[in-house]
């Protein structure tokens, strides 16, 4: 377990999105961290069937919101030394940096996760 402290910068990994933040709050096995930047969009689509266009349900993921915060466990939390960035910027170039990872998919999971991004990004950036 790292020695962290309440208000301490750390990235955190949720559900295939990846986070900047800060805890918040000691639990068991999880820290309480609260969202301030994302570094990476989650993938769409089933998380136990991952890049599989073939499910029953292709979820829609919404990348967590600017101060939400997350129970996370505490071995997907790492600390962060960098200057936590803008939160919107920080979604805008994680939206677009994994639009262009499926551009560049021919599979019909990137077909379907495209078709989820641009959807989430009209909502996002209204």
């Amino acid at each position: 377990m790292n020695n962290f402290k309440i208000g301490d910068k750390v990235t955190a990994i949720y559900k295939t999105g990846k986070y900047a933040g800060e805890i918040t709050e000691f639990r068991p096995e999880h820290y309480l961290v609260r969202v301030l930047a994302v570094l990476k969009h989650p993938m769409q689509g089933d998380l136990h069937n991952p890049k599989d266009a073939d499910v029953g349900i292709f979820h829609e993921r919404r990348a967590l919101a600017y101060r939400e915060q997350a129970n996370i466990p505490q071995k997907m939390v790492k600390p962060f030394a960098e200057d936590i960035p803008d939160y919107f910027e920080s979604l805008r170039i994680a939206v677009d940096r994994f639009k262009e990872e499926l551009k560049e998919d021919s599979t019909a999971w990137a077909k379907h996760s495209l078709q989820n991004i641009e959807t989430l990004e009209n909502d996002y950036f209204k």
